[in-house]
C-alpha cells in the first residue's frame, strides 16, 4: 500500500508543477509560505519546496519549464540550500492516510534484509513490559463515555516484539560471558587502566607497554588535545613512546592479541565524553531574535529622527510614475510618514519594559527632539566616565605575568569537560591581558552554567603561580560558600590555599583568615562585600574577580573603584548583553562573550503545569530512581513546612529537607553542603538557590507560583538543573491561565519556548536586555529606555560613543584603531527607478520586510554577494528591479566614501550632494582632491556644480544619461579603484 503511494522524482524527469501540487494535496500535505515541518510544501515561481515524512531534511525542486532542473536539500532555519541530490522519494502522511483503521508495528515497514542491533535484550524487555503495564492501568481507570482503543491495539508487547525481530538479521550485545557458540564473536580486550590524572603513572605505563612490545595510541577528540599531550610530555626528562590519533571512542582498551593499547584522552583526564547526539529531523528551533524583532501591523516602532509611531505595514507608493515600496508609520493626530526601504535602519521595534505603552507625539513636534537630546547627553556622560577610566588604565602600568607554566598546563588538562570554543577564546583573551603590562579590565558575559567559573579559576591560578594573591567578590553568602568549594576542589592537587569570608564565619575564624591574608598565607580569598572593608589587608593583591557586579550596592562599587586602581580586574556576569551593545562597550571595556553551551548538555525540558499531585509524585519518583535530586522552589516561608509535608506524603521514601534565608547561617550552610553531597533527595526552599548554586546531581526543579517571578529570575532558577550530561526537567507550577495577568502569561510562554541552551540571550529580550543595559551603564538608564525603546537607546549610545571617539578621546582612539576618517555617517538615496522586491517574486509581505531589513544591515561586498545568492536559491533568478535594488546599495557605499550625503537618480540624471558643512575637514582631505582630479580629467561624463539651497550653497556631482542603477554604479566605479565591487548585470 505504501509503495503504491510513493512518489519518486529524479533529475531530468518531465512533470508539471500543477500535477505535483495535486499529488501533494492528495498525500494530505499542507501548502504554506515557507516549509519548516514534515508534511508541508510551498510553491514560488518555478520552485517547489517539500518536506517528506521519510526524510530528515526538506527538498527544493527547481523546474525549467516542465523538466526537473535541480533537486537540493535545504535548512529550515536559514531556508538556504545545503546540497544537491539526484533523486528523492516523497511518502504520504502515513498516520492520516493509512492508519486510521488498523495500527501496524513499525517493524512491518522495514525491509526484511535489514540488520537490527539490540543493546541488552533483557533491559529492552523490562522497559516495554513496564510501559505496557502502565498503559493497562491507565486504560482500567478510564471512565469516559467514549470508546477507547485497548492497549494491545495500540502498543506492541515484548513477546510480540521478540517474535517480529526473528524475521531480521539480529545482532545483540552482551557484556557478560556467553557460551562460545558458532554465532558468538568474543573480543578479548582489557579496559584502559585508571591513572587518576597522574601523568607519571601514565608515562610509566606507556613505557612498560613499549618494553613489552605493545604499540601505544592516544586517541584525542581534537588537534588541541593532541598538542596538549605533546606539551606535557615535552617537559618530561625521559622519552615517552606513543602516537596520537584524532579520533573519539567511548572507552579505551588493551588488546593482547594484536598488542595495541588505545587510551582515550577523556578517560586520562577524567573528563565527560563528548559523543554526537543525532538530532532527528531538522525542525525549527525556538524563536530567534530576528523573529522576536519582526514587525506586525499595529506594533509600536521608533524612528530615530521622528520618534515613536505605529507600524502600518509595507505600502506601494508612486514616485513619478514608478512603483516604490515604503513603510507606513502612523503618528499622533493621524499624521502619516512613509519611510523609504533604504532608510530601514532608522526604524526599530519599540521594546519597553513589561509591555509599557509609549507616548505618541504629533509628527514634527519638539518633544521627541528634546527627549533624544536629553537621553544623549545623559548617555554621553556615562560613556565619558567609562572611557575615561578605560583610557586611564591604558596609560597605567600593572604587573606583567609570565607565560603559562607546566603547572598551568596540568591544571587546564584536568578540567573534566571539554572546553567550548568560547571558553578557549575567553581564556586566551585573559592571558593576553595578564601577560601585557597594562592592568586588565575584562568583562566575561555568558549564560547560566556555561563555564565562566572555570575561566576564572584558570585566571586565578595564573596570578597565584606568579606569586600574587587573588580576591573573588560574590553577591551572596551561599555563592561565597559554593565558589570556595569549587575552587578548593579544582585546585586540590596544587600547592594553593583557598579561604573565604562571609557572615556565617565566627569572629575567631574571620580574625585568623584576615591575619593569614595579610601575611600572604592565603592565596585566594572568596567573600561577600566584607572583602572591601578597611580591615581586609593583602600582602600582594594581583587579581580581583567580581561575580555579578550589578548585584552590589553603590557603596560597594565605590570601594571597588579604589581597589581596582592598578590590579587586574575580571568581572563575570550572566546578564546577557545585546550584540549591538557589545560593540559599543568594546570602546569602554574589554569584553569576552561565552555563548556556546558545554558539549552534551541537553536542553532543559520545560513544562507549565497546574498543581497536580500525580505529576509531582511521578516526576519526583523518576528523578530519585535515576539517582538524582530535586529542587522545589516555594517562595513563602509562612507555609513552606506544609508544602514539604505534602511532598513527603506523595513520596514517602524520599528524604526531604527545608531551606530558607531566615535560617541560622551555620544551619543553612550545612544544609546546602549536605544537598551538594547528595545526603538527601528533595530540597524545598525559597529563591536562595537563584544565583550560582551548582548541584550537578540535581536535574529536576519545580517552581511553585511561577507567575509571580520575573523572567530572568525564572531563567536563573531553571539554570540550577541540567548542569551535567543528564536530561533535566523544569516544571513551572501556575494557576490557570485565565486568572494570570497577561504579562505573567507572556513570561511563562517565553520560557517554555526557550528551552535551548544559551537562550538566556533570547529569553525575553525585553525584560533582560533592559536590565542588562541598565546594569552596565548604571541603573537610572531604565527610565530612558522605556521612553524611547531599547533599540533606539542602543543607537543613541553608539552615536554618543562615536562622538566621544571623534572629539574628546580622538588621540586615544587614533592610537588604538589607526582607522581612516569617515566623513559621512550615512547616504540617502532618492530615485525614480523601481528598486524593490516585486510581489510576483516574493509575495509574502513579512518576508519582504525581513529581507529589506537584512539588506539594509549589509556593509560588505562579500555579504551582498551572499545575500544575492540566497535570493537566487530561494526565489529563483533575480528580476531587473531586484538587480537595481542591490546595485543601489553599492551606489550608497561609493557615494558615502567620497563625501556624498545624498544621491538623487531621477529623469536620467545622477546628482550627488557633497557634505553640507562648508567647514568640514572633508574639503581639505585627499578624498576630495581625488574626486576633483577625476572630474577634471572626465568632463565629458561628469561635472561639479554649485546650487543655492535653503541651507546655503551646496556642491553637487552631476552625471547625465543614467537610465538604471546598474549604469549609475558603472559611472561611480572609477572613484574606488582599490575596491572590488561587482555590479549585477
Amino acid at each position: 500500500e505504501l509503495n503504491k503511494n510513493t512518489l519518486k522524482i529524479k533529475l531530468g524527469d518531465t512533470l508539471s508543477l500543477d500535477f505535483l501540487n495535486e499529488v501533494l494535496f492528495e498525500y494530505q500535505f499542507q501548502r504554506v509560505d515557507f516549509v519548516t515541518e514534515p508534511g508541508e510544501f510551498a510553491v514560488r515561481g518555478g520552485i517547489l519546496d517539500v518536506f517528506s515524512f521519510s526524510n530528515d531534511e526538506p527538498y527544493r525542486i527547481e523546474f525549467f519549464g516542465d523538466e526537473v532542473d535541480s533537486i537540493r536539500t535545504f535548512d529550515v532555519e536559514t531556508q538556504l540550500s545545503t546540497q544537491q541530490v539526484k533523486k528523492i522519494t516523497i511518502i504520504p502522511n502515513v498516520e492520516n492516510k493509512f492508519l486510521q483503521e488498523t495500527r501496524e508495528s513499525f517493524l512491518k515497514y522495514i525491509a526484511p534484509n535489514t540488520v537490527v542491533f539490540v543493546n541488552d535484550m533483557e533491559v529492552l524487555h523490562e522497559r516495554i513490559e513496564s510501559f505496557f503495564a502502565k498503559a493497562k492501568d491507565a486504560f482500567a481507570t478510564l471512565s469516559s463515555e467514549l470508546t477507547h482503543s485497548k492497549p494491545q491495539e495500540l502498543f506492541v508487547n515484548s513477546e510480540l516484539l521478540e517474535k517480529q525481530l526473528q524475521d531480521f538479521c539480529l545482532v545483540t550485545f552482551h557484556s557478560a560471558a556467553v557460551d562460545a557458540s558458532n554465532t558468538a564473536i568474543i573480543f578479548r580486550t582489557k579496559p584502559q587502566p585508571s591513572f587518576s590524572k597522574k601523568f607519571d603513572l601514565l608515562i610509566a605505563n606507556l613505557n612498560e607497554n613499549e618494553a613489552n612490545g605493545y604499540t601505544n595510541y592516544l586517541l584525542c577528540s581534537t588537534e588541541e588535545q593532541a598538542k596538549r599531550f605533546h606539551d606535557i610530555f615535552d617537559e618530561v626528562e625521559e622519552q615517552v613512546h606513543y602516537k596520537t590519533i584524532v579520533l573519539s571512542i567511548h572507552n579505551g582498551f588493551i588488546d593482547d592479541e594484536t598488542k595495541i593499547a588505545c587510551y582515550t584522552d577523556h578517560q586520562i583526564f577524567e573528563r565527560y565524553h563528548k559523543f554526537q547526539l543525532k538530532n532527528g529531523y531538522a525542525k525549527k528551533q525556538a524563536i530567534t531574535l530576528k523573529e522576536l524583532n519582526k514587525l506586525s501591523q499595529g506594533d509600536y516602532v521608533t524612528h530615530i529622527d521622528h520618534g515613536i509611531g505605529k507600524f502600518g505595514g509595507l505600502q506601494k507608493i508612486d514616485v513619478e510614475g514608478k512603483k516604490q515600496e515604503a513603510i507606513k508609520l502612523m503618528y499622533g493626530e493621524r499624521d502619516i510618514l512613509y519611510v523609504s526601504i533604504h532608510s530601514l535602519h532608522k526604524i526599530s521595534k519599540y521594546n519597553g519594559k513589561d509591555g509599557a505603552v509609549p507616548k505618541i507625539y504629533k509628527l514634527g513636534s519638539a518633544a521627541w527632539k528634546t527627549l533624544k537630546q536629553k537621553t544623549k547627553s545623559r548617555v554621553k556622560k556615562i560613556a565619558f566616565d567609562l572611557i575615561k577610566i578605560y583610557a586611564k588604565r591604558r596609560l597605567e602600568k600593572g604587573h606583567q605575568y609570565h607565560p603559562d607554566s607546566y603547572l598551568q598546563h596540568e591544571l587546564e588538562a584536568s578540567f573534566i569537560y571539554e572546553d567550548t570554543p568560547d571558553q578557549t577564546k575567553a581564556t586566551e583573551d585573559i592571558k593576553r591581558d595578564m601577560e601585557s603590562e597594562r592592568p586588565m579590565d575584562r568583562l566575561i558575559c555568558g549564560d547560566v552554567g556555561f563555564g565562566k567559573t572555570e575561566v576564572a579559576i584558570r585566571a586565578a591560578f595564573k596570578a597565584v603561580d606568579n606569586g600574587k594573591q587573588v580576591a573573588i567578590l560574590v553577591p551572596t553568602t551561599i555563592l561565597a560558600f559554593q565558589h570556595h568549594r569549587t575552587f578548593r576542589e579544582r585546585l586540590s592537587d596544587m600547592p594553593i590555599s583557598v579561604d573565604y569570608l562571609n557572615r556565617f564565619r565566627t569572629a575567631k575564624e574571620k580574625k585568623e583568615t584576615l591575619a593569614n591574608l595579610a601575611a600572604g598565607k592565603v592565596d585566594i580569598i572568596i567573600g561577600t562585600h566584607q572583602l572591601v572593608n578597611k580591615n581586609v589587608q593583602f600582602k600582594d593583591l594581583g587579581l580581583l574577580i567580581v561575580d555579578e557586579e550589578q548585584k552590589f550596592g553603590v557603596a560597594v562599587k565605590d570601594k571597588l573603584k579604589s581597589i581596582k586602581e592598578n590590579v587586574d580586574v575580571l568581572t563575570l556576569t550572566a546578564t546577557p548583553i545585546p550584540r549591538t551593545l557589545q560593540f559599543s562597550l568594546m570602546a569602554a571595556r574589554d569584553l569576552s562573550v561565552i555563548t556556546t553551551p558545554p558539549p552534551n548538555r541537553y536542553p532543559i525540558e520545560s513544562h507549565v503545569i497546574r498543581f497536580n499531585e500525580e505529576i509531582l509524585r511521578d516526576a519526583i519518583s523518576y528523578e530519585i530512581q535515576r539517582g538524582g535530586q530535586v529542587f522545589f522552589i516555594h517562595n513563602r516561608i509562612q507555609n513552606i513546612k506544609e508544602v514539604a509535608g505534602m511532598l513527603q506524603r506523595l513520596v514517602p521514601d524520599a528524604k526531604i529537607r527545608i531551606g530558607h534565608g531566615q535560617m541560622e547561617g551555620r544551619k543553612l550552610e550545612s544544609l546546602m553542603l549536605a544537598f551538594m553531597n547528595g545526603e538527601f533527595d528533595v530540597l524545598v526552599s525559597t529563591t536562595i538557590v537563584e544565583s550560582g548554586l551548582d548541584v550537578t546531581n540535581a536535574n529536576t526543579i519545580f517552581i511553585n507560583n511561577a507567575n509571580n517571578f520575573g523572567l530572568s529570575d525564572l531563567h536563573q532558577m531553571r539554570g540550577r538543573v541540567g548542569r551535567s550530561n543528564k536530561k533535566a526537567f523544569c516544571y513551572f507550577i501556575t494557576p490557570p491561565f485565565d486568572v494570570m495577568t497577561s504579562e505573567a502569561r507572556k513570561r511563562i510562554q517565553a520560557l517554555e519556548q526557550f528551552t535551548e541552551l544559551g537562550s538566556g540571550f533570547n529569553i525575553a529580550m525585553k525584560d533582560l536586555e533592559i536590565r542588562g543595559a541598565g546594569d552596565i551603564l548604571g541603573g537610572e538608564q531604565s527610565g530612558f529606555i522605556n521612553e524611547i525603546g531599547f533599540e533606539t537607546y542602543q543607537k543613541i549610545l553608539a552615536e554618543a560613543i562615536d562622538e566621544l571617539k571623534e572629539n574628546e578621546f580622538k588621540d586615544l582612539y587614533e592610537e588604538i584603531d589607526g582607522e581612516q576618517k569617515v566623513f559621512v555617517k550615512e547616504t540617502q538615496i532618492d530615485s525614480d527607478f523601481e528598486l524593490l522586491f516585486p510581489d510576483n517574486y516574493i509575495n509574502n509581505i513579512t518576508e519582504r520586510l525581513t529581507l529589506y531589513t537584512e539588506l539594509t544591515a549589509i556593509d560588505t561586498e562579500k555579504g551582498l554577494l551572499e545575500f544575492q545568492n540566497h535570493l537566487k536559491d530561494r526565489f529563483g533568478e533575480l528580476p531587473a528591479q531586484v538587480k537595481d535594488l542591490l546595485n543601489s546599495v553599492r551606489i550608497k557605499w561609493i557615494a558615502k566614501s567620497i563625501g556624498i550625503e545624498k544621491v538623487v537618480m531621477k529623469k536620467n540624471k545622477l546628482i550627488g550632494y557633497f557634505i553640507a558643512d562648508q567647514q568640514s575637514e572633508f574639503y581639505q582631505s585627499n578624498v576630495f582632491t581625488k574626486v576633483l582630479h577625476f572630474v577634471q580629467n572626465n568632463t565629458q561624463i561628469c561635472k561639479i556644480k554649485e546650487k543655492e539651497t535653503r541651507n546655503g550653497l551646496r556642491l553637487l556631482l552631476v552625471f547625465e544619461n543614467i537610465n538604471s542603477a546598474t549604469k549609475a554604479l558603472e559611472v561611480l566605479q572609477p572613484f574606488l579603484p582599490e575596491t572590488e565591487i561587482i555590479p549585477i548585470t
